[in-house]
């Protein structure tokens, strides 16, 4: 049972998300495009609508120490941030997950300096991508806020135990109403119970020192060993929860979100908001005859291998459209998803590259359409392509018109 669906842009919903979970504290510091988030969550502080201690940072770096530490003393924690944020907070990232502290990260994906955008990519997000924290990627916002909730109740699983990142893109989710159905608080609360950590948490009657130690290498490898084993349970908690989440509230979210699969050959893979992009294109090019569906990838880490295997076996193609590109080799989750299937005796044919969206750049109709059919001709041919950059005849023209006026030419 839910409320009635009202407009709320992404922070919002990132913002009910964490009212809803009932947080204690929120250390935070503003960036664009996630300062609505707590901005909002401090006007709820001041008001008292939620009984949270709300604190602004002198930077990421102290507001992720400061999450951290409160989230090792027993607190329900949760922050937010984007981008150069995320980076700014990068050394701590892995600090807080060696804690093994099951705090809520959401990131608002900004593509990252230089050239300097404001508008999305994955490059922030997936940068992270081994630092320890799982990650689920949201495509809506009804998700974002459902996602929120699902991370507190898989990271303080005792049998996971690691902080989350719930990821949205930036000015495509952040900044856009969608009717998000907020859950009521009793059912919420039958979900996610409040935190009660019993290997954490400060009491006087009960002193504990909580540090790191300088470890040798017998040490180290052990806990490091243990948090990917952890890492790795959190695809089972993923599984219960989404499970009681879709019988209390009626929405139901997997690893992976399949689009017209059912007897697809060509499969499109994607994350993120893009992806309903990506759905669209499906099913316009299903209306012309073409056999392709998508596969949206939510949960990146822990990596779920059998569940993209599943999906993805015995296709003629896959093609991975990646929404960030790392310099000398291409696109990230391409390589993921290419090992992942690189031993399974059913594997596609071809597998293909593509790299779009980059600071934000929007991904046409036609485009989808001229990657469906590449991905056609490569299943035929059963060789792959890519990585091939997505960027138009127009594109090229609006650049040199830049470098004109720019002088250089």
């Amino acid at each position: 049972m839910t409320m009635s669906g009202e407009l709320l842009t992404g922070n919002l919903a990132a913002a009910w998300g964490a009212r809803l979970a009932e947080v204690d504290y929120v250390p935070a510091f503003p960036i664009t495009p996630q300062t609505e988030i707590v901005e909002t969550l401090a006007g709820w502080c001041e008001r008292g609508d939620l009984a949270a201690r709300f604190v602004t940072m002198d930077s990421e770096h102290s507001m992720m120490t400061a999450a951290g530490a409160a989230a090792a003393a027993g607190a329900r924690v949760f922050t937010a941030t984007s981008s150069q944020g995320l980076l700014y907070a990068f050394e701590v990232l892995y600090t807080v997950a060696g804690w093994r502290v099951p705090l809520v990260l959401v990131n608002v994906s900004r593509a990252l300096a230089a050239p300097i955008t404001l508008e999305s990519d994955h490059n922030d997000v997936l940068a992270a991508r081994d630092s320890g924290f799982l990650q689920i990627h949201a495509e809506t916002c009804q998700e974002v806020l459902d996602s929120i909730l699902i991370a507190y109740r898989i990271a303080e699983d005792q049998r996971v135990c690691l902080p989350a990142i719930v990821n949205m893109d930036g000015f495509y989710l952040s900044f856009t109403r969608e009717p998000v159905s907020r859950p009521e608080p009793d059912r919420v609360r039958a979900f996610l119970p409040p935190y009660r950590p019993s290997h954490l948490g400060f009491k006087a009657s009960r002193p504990q020192a909580l540090g790191v130690a300088v470890l040798n290498s017998v040490g180290y490898s052990h806990f490091r060993y243990q948090m990917h084993l952890a890492a790795m349970n959190a695809l089972a908690v993923h599984q219960e929860a989404a499970d009681d989440f879709a019988r209390l509230f009626g929405r139901r979210y997997d690893l992976v979100d399949g689009y017209r699969l059912e007897d697809a050959e060509d499969v499109l893979v994607m994350s993120n908001a893009f992806a309903t992009k990506g759905k669209a294109a499906v099913a316009a090019a299903r209306a012309r005859g073409r056999r392709v569906g998508l596969l949206r990838l939510r949960v990146i880490r822990p990596w779920p291998s059998a569940a993209i295997t599943q999906a993805l076996k015995g296709r003629r193609t896959v093609a991975v459209l990646d929404q960030n590109l790392a310099p000398g080799l291409g696109g990230i989750l391409y390589q993921e998803v290419a090992a992942t299937l690189g031993g399974e005796p059913d594997r596609p044919r071809a597998l293909c590259s593509f790299v779009g969206g980059l600071g934000g750049r929007n991904i046409a109709e036609g485009e989808f359409e001229a990657i469906f059919a590449r991905m056609a001709e490569a299943g035929e041919r059963g060789r792959g392509v890519g990585p091939i950059l997505l960027y138009t005849e127009e594109d090229r023209r609006q650049m040199d018109q830049w470098v004109t006026i720019a002088g250089n030419r």
